[in-house]
């Protein structure tokens, strides 16, 4: 049985949707996109609902078209300029010695409860990075392990409930409502990041138009995550400051002699701001130590910001770099010799079937990460921002199999309270309701009818 999947990027300069298919065996094919520029968003930030959620409508009706279906639910990055972080701790008892899912939940759960959230902050995702069992430490998974006590540490992202309200208005506005919200940075990691990388830790950092996302994923876990609002659109708005030309020319010759190491000294014609008509030559050598000069600094903060993260000993596998400046020569050579000659690498999103060919650069990792998030490829147990328990290997269903899986576990439910005319021993009746339990656990839609049938004994 397949399942669609919806997934919109909005980032500060473009709004990518992606509609593709998930298969019964977890292969997944992209149906449809739609990309459109983004207005009404400044470095990350909505400042213009009716605008944002314009933008968002067009990306949205492209990929529709393309892929010739619709679907309302959608899965939508937000911004890290809107995101706080901080760890918690929780430790559960275990009563029958067997850990399974309810036991990885409840203690996570207890290290949401021990959280110090601030009032005007939500959480949007709770990543646990270490387990514990018993007096054993450093468990990669704990579940079907036999102990008495299980401890996790979680990693739990934030978000400001004022910016999540916002982004809320502008995606209902433009005719979906909101299945989940994923980070930007965290999309984008999954996209590019392979499994030996996250394995011995990896910093990925996606550079984009207006924003950088930096997010450190280390064994298990994604365990650090920030942010900065420099993007390349600094580099156009250098460029049209040093050179004197309009933004419009400036975008291009980044975009079409963008480079590190250009030591040509060909003259290239461009416009003058402000005097129509008249133009003036330019030796692309200053073009590029103009780009070189801002894309140095960019790197230079983020190494600092590295550093004081505690964990530039723990990527052993290096940077990952993706988003839009990537594409600019040079910056791989650059980025590895300002984090002390750390491994770096540039990174375009994962192949998958379906793929066209816009998507197969780099500043569409995050859009794609996305999918492959609603696919399933997200760290092996997190709760999400609806609350909700996700790990690896989990059925991710349709509604309407959920619809008759309920009505499955109903029917099995009042079968058991009449087994026969018999009266159920309070054993039996326990065992009766245990197996309930136990399914209905699998999936919170159930929840009131457990209520229902547990109040039958």
């Amino acid at each position: 049985m397949s399942t669609t999947i919806l997934g919109i990027d909005i980032g500060s300069t473009k709004v990518c949707a992606i509609i593709a298919q998930r298969e019964s065996n977890g292969d997944l094919k992209v149906l449809g996109a739609g990309i459109a520029k983004s207005q009404g968003l400044k470095k990350g930030i909505i400042t213009n609902i009716e605008l944002a959620s314009s933008s968002i409508k067009n990306a949205l009706n492209d990929a529709q078209r393309v892929a010739g279906t619709q679907y309302e639910n959608v899965i939508v990055s937000i911004s890290g300029a809107y995101t706080k972080s901080e760890q918690s701790s929780g430790v559960v008892n275990v009563p029958n010695h067997d850990i399974g899912i309810k036991e990885i939940s409840r203690a996570m759960q207890m290290a949401d409860h021990n959280s110090n959230i601030p009032h005007e902050y939500e959480k949007l995702h709770i990543l646990p990075f270490n387990f514990k069992v018993d007096e054993q430490e450093y468990i990669e998974d704990p579940l079907g392990m036999n102990g008495s006590r299980l401890e996790v540490q979680v990693h739990i992202i934030t978000v400001q409930k004022s910016s999540l309200s916002n982004l809320e208005k502008a995606v209902k506005l433009a005719g979906v409502k909101i299945d989940n919200i994923v980070l930007a940075g965290y999309a984008s990691a999954i996209a590019v990041a392979n499994e030996d990388e996250r394995e011995l830790g990896v910093a990925v950092i996606d550079i984009g138009g207006a924003t950088c996302n930096m997010i450190i994923h280390a064994g298990n876990s994604l365990r650090y995550n920030d942010f900065l609002g420099v993007g390349s659109n600094n580099i156009t708005n250098d460029l049209s400051t040093a050179l004197h030309t309009p933004l419009s020319a400036a975008e291009k010759m980044k975009i079409n002699y963008g480079s590190l190491s250009n030591n040509s000294t060909e003259l290239i014609e461009l416009p003058v701001i402000g005097d129509d008509g008249s133009t003036h030559e330019v030796s692309l050598d200053i073009v590029s130590n103009v780009i070189y000069v801002r894309v140095e600094e960019t790197l230079m903060i983020l190494a600092k910001m590295l550093e004081e993260s505690g964990f530039k000993d723990q990527i052993g596998a290096g940077i990952v770099l993706t988003g839009g400046l990537t594409k600019i020569g040079g910056i791989r050579e650059l980025t590895s010799a300002i984090f002390d000659n750390l491994p770096a690498r540039v990174a375009k999103p994962r192949e998958m079937d379906g793929l066209f060919e816009t998507l197969r650069d780099p500043s569409y990792s995050a859009a794609i990460g996305l999918v492959l998030y609603g696919g399933g490829h997200f760290t092996p147990y997190e709760i999400d921002s609806n609350k909700k328990l996700r790990y690896k290997n989990e059925m991710i269903e349709s509604p309407a199999h959920q619809h008759s899986e309920m009505n499955e576990i109903f029917d099995e439910g009042i079968e058991m309270v009449k087994q026969g005319d018999k009266v159920l021993s309070a054993k039996d009746k326990l065992a009766n309701i245990a197996i309930i339990n136990e399914k209905t656990e699998k999936n919170g839609f159930f929840a009131s009818l457990w209520n229902r049938l547990t109040q039958l004994f």
